[in-house]
């Protein structure tokens, strides 16, 4: 259990995998994405994930009832970073929060690649 959300009606309770499933979409869908990554723990290389597991590339945590989000990206080659980056976290924030509620402390991008 990540988030739960109070009314009088009773309450929802959000998962991590939920979160997680919101942020890696959001992120996917935006312009100059190639993908999400995650680390092979093993080696300590990353990899492009594919679209069943792209959660990998995201981890969240919750403080003071505000989520705080890593997303680890692999980029497309020429496209401005910082400009993406600030789009990737400007459509997680609003889709989380607008779909669960739960209010976004800070999404923080990690650029692992740029793939040509």
């Amino acid at each position: 259990m990540v988030a739960t959300i109070k009314n009088e009606y009773g309450k929802v309770v959000f998962t991590e995998k939920v979160i997680t499933t919101l942020a890696a979409q959001s992120a996917s869908e935006s312009y100059g994405i190639v993908g999400l990554a995650a680390q092979n723990v093993k080696d300590g290389l990353f990899e492009l994930l594919k679209f069943d597991n792209r959660t990998k590339g995201v981890s969240i945590s919750v403080n003071d009832d505000k989520l705080d989000i890593d997303l680890t990206v692999i980029m497309e080659y020429g496209v401005r970073i910082a400009i993406v980056a600030e789009n990737i976290i400007e459509k997680v924030k609003y889709n989380i929060e607008s779909n669960t509620n739960i209010k976004v402390n800070s999404v923080n991008i990690i650029v692992q690649g740029i793939r040509v």
